[in-house]
């Protein structure tokens, strides 16, 4: 990668209108100033998700003028120290999960948003674990206080989120069906830990039903699906669980709360941002995931790593759905 050859410049992947990965442009632009309560990351792998796209193609909305750096999520080294900034130093291995304009070299993070890194976790494995894995996290923990022995259904199992939610439910000793596309990516959920994998173009909510015959039905099911809401609600059992936390697939459809009524079922929804609310719970969430890793429960599982100058690549590979794990943007 090449070094910038001003100091108040740096290299990043941004767009000047909305459409598709070919809006990407690589360049340079201006380096970040270093404010009281930040510091400077220089990156060293960022994690690209879906969310980049829905803003690449405009479905989120975006402050500011273009031109518009994408991404959230990154891990690296803190090269600059803004004044008032206390328990960072010049040198530190450091993350985030939650700080805008990530897809560049230098990235300027609030102190608040800033994660200790420890030193047997790599850049690579905290860019492909943090934001996908604190959302299984409350998940699991908050959304739906998982138990051992649940049976749990996970949507999109081979993708981030649904890799991440299948070993963390194994790891607090619950039960995994998946839910996925193709047989490659059953085969990807099955060496996770889930224990029965269906596709969408099966019956799955039957197959669920009929899976655990003695109490038909699952105990959750984590949808991110959207417009498989239904069948979701279907295939849980009375007085069992949905969680709804997205909608990859399409809007869902309305729910009538006389059908929660009478099935006594909960429709529950869960969004990240309610829970990271200080530096002490990102911290604290993200320890948890770092525990994991070091003792083998938790695999940053790695599908392809780009160069940030291919970046238009990544977001092609991201779209086609036929990735499974994590993509990762290397500076």
């Amino acid at each position: 990668m090449p070094i910038n050859a001003a100091p108040d410049t740096m290299h990043a992947l941004y767009f000047s209108e909305f459409g598709g990965p070919e809006v990407l442009q690589y360049g340079t632009v201006p380096r970040p100033e270093v404010l009281p309560g930040t510091v400077l990351l220089r990156t060293r792998a960022i994690g690209l998700n879906y969310a980049d796209v829905y803003r690449r193609r405009g479905n989120y909305h975006l402050v500011g003028q273009p031109p518009y750096l994408l991404g959230y999520e990154a891990a690296g080294e803190v090269v600059a120290v803004g004044p008032g900034v206390t328990g960072a130093h010049m040198g530190q291995r450091a993350a985030f999960a939650d700080v805008p304009h990530a897809n560049a070299e230098f990235v300027r993070v609030p102190q608040e948003h800033l994660i200790p890194l420890p030193n047997d976790v790599s850049f690579e494995q905290a860019a492909a674990v943090l934001l996908q894995g604190l959302t299984a996290q409350y998940l699991t923990a908050d959304s739906y206080r998982l138990q051992p022995n649940d049976l749990a259904v996970v949507h999109a199992v081979a993708g981030g989120v649904g890799l991440m939610l299948t070993q963390l439910i194994r790891a607090k000793g619950g039960r995994v069906i998946g839910l996925t596309s193709s047989e490659a990516k059953r085969q990807e959920a099955l060496r996770a830990g889930a224990e029965a994998v269906f596709l969408y173009t099966e019956s799955w909510e039957q197959l669920v039903l009929e899976y655990r015959p003695e109490r038909p039905g699952a105990d959750v099911v984590y949808e991110s699906v959207g417009s498989t809401l239904p069948q979701s609600l279907a295939a849980t059992r009375v007085g069992g669980t949905v969680v709804f936390f997205g909608m990859a697939g399409g809007d869902p459809a309305p729910v009538d709360p006389r059908y929660l009524m009478d099935t006594s079922k909960t429709l529950t929804g869960g969004d990240l941002w309610s829970y990271l609310t200080s530096r002490e719970e990102r911290t604290a969430r993200a320890n948890v995931l770092f525990d994991l890793i070091r003792n083998g429960q938790l695999t940053a599982s790695i599908g392809a790593a780009f160069p940030l100058a291919d970046g238009a690549a990544a977001h092609r590979l991201l779209e086609s759905r036929k990735s499974t794990g994590k993509i990762l943007l290397l500076p």
